[in-house]
């Protein structure tokens, strides 16, 4: 019996920064079980995707160059099933997918899609651009989303997150049975449901991964996102390296203070663009039943549901004055608590303009 590489393709923004970083808290205990999630020299599997996917990747393409083939090295030192999961390889071209299945032409390749539903997605994916020093409004990338096309896309937004298109890329030639949509919960399902699902359909029983992980991409709020976008304006151009906007915006400020606030207001689509994502979801829920795939979970999860009659919404471009000042004084308190560095009077005069932006 062939042994089985399963390839978690993504997609962003669907529970993958929980996944990953639970198998790798339980790596050890889910070998002994079979399964083997390959150790890099980061932990992860990012920079093998973006070897293999050849994104710029504001500078990282070089770091990782070569990291594909290691990891490929890596999983064949083992003679049972394997996991390769990061999102980014949702992005993968025709090409690059065919390199990716010649590394593994020898084993059963399952290749597994994370879904969660388009109208959260949206403001989640325009978030994230914000944490990657974006600098763009809400409404224009809302515009160019609802513009662009969706089959063969050039627009980053739906080279990973249109699903048909990614499964056509990542499916060819494989049987659907081979070909795994695992929904994602809704917000209100009992904790672990998504682990539960994918850990089972990889072979695993859920409960030998003892050690629980604390890692989620927290969605930011109107006012937290604003607080970023202001401070990636006044950054811009200064010369503030990689690793440190990282470390300090996009960890400390977003991911550690500002992600897990509570009673925040909740990015949402506008009304006018409800119907748009309705319209999507339901080509691709034809296309997914069409297509024999195999479905983990539900296909409802999908739908994309409205707020309410009684939901005030707030646009994202314009933010309550003083929520995005309770937001930046939130962060300036994080950044002034961090250990004492070289790095940090440079911080503090950036979260004092910030401020009085």
């Amino acid at each position: 019996m062939a042994r089985r590489v399963f390839l978690h393709i993504g997609t962003p923004k669907s529970g993958t920064t929980y996944l990953q970083d639970r198998f790798a808290l339980n790596r050890d205990a889910i070998a002994k079980a079979g399964l083997t999630y390959p150790l890099t020299r980061t932990g992860d599997h990012f920079e093998a995707a973006l070897d293999l996917i050849e994104e710029r990747w504001a500078g990282q393409r070089e770091v990782a160059r070569g990291q594909w083939p290691a990891l490929v090295a890596e999983a064949r030192r083992t003679s049972g099933d394997v996991l390769i999961s990061h999102e980014i390889f949702a992005a993968a071209s025709t090409t690059q997918v065919a390199t990716a299945m010649a590394a593994f032409e020898e084993d059963e390749v399952h290749v597994i899609l994370t879904a969660r539903d388009l109208g959260r997605q949206i403001p989640a994916e325009w978030q994230e651009t914000v944490k990657h020093r974006g600098r763009r409004a809400f409404k224009p990338f809302m515009t160019e989303v609802a513009d662009a096309r969706r089959t063969s896309p050039s627009l980053w937004f739906w080279r990973v997150q249109a699903i048909p298109d990614i499964l056509t890329r990542w499916g060819n030639g494989l049987p659907p049975s081979q070909v795994h949509v695992v929904t994602v919960p809704p917000a209100d399902a009992p904790p672990g449901a998504l682990w539960e699902r994918f850990s089972q359909l990889v072979g695993i029983d859920p409960a030998i991964a003892g050690v629980e992980s604390t890692s989620f991409n927290a969605s930011l709020g109107v006012a937290e996102a604003a607080t970023i976008r202001r401070l990636n304006k006044l950054i811009a151009g200064r010369g503030v390296p990689r690793e440190r906007y990282v470390e300090l915006v996009r960890e400390l400020i977003a991911r550690e203070t500002l992600g897990p606030r509570e009673d925040t207001i909740p990015v949402v689509l506008p009304e006018a663009r409800w119907d748009f994502v309705e319209e999507v979801t339901q080509e691709w829920r034809e296309w997914l039943e069409g297509s024999g795939v195999d479905i983990v979970g539900d296909l409802d999860e999908l739908r994309p549901v409205r707020p309410g009659a009684d939901h005030v919404w707030v646009h994202p471009d314009s933010p309550p004055d003083a929520a995005v000042a309770d937001a930046a004084l939130a962060a300036l308190a994080a950044v002034i608590s961090v250990q004492e560095s070289e790095e940090k009077p440079v911080v503090r005069r950036l979260a004092r303009r910030l401020l009085r932006g």
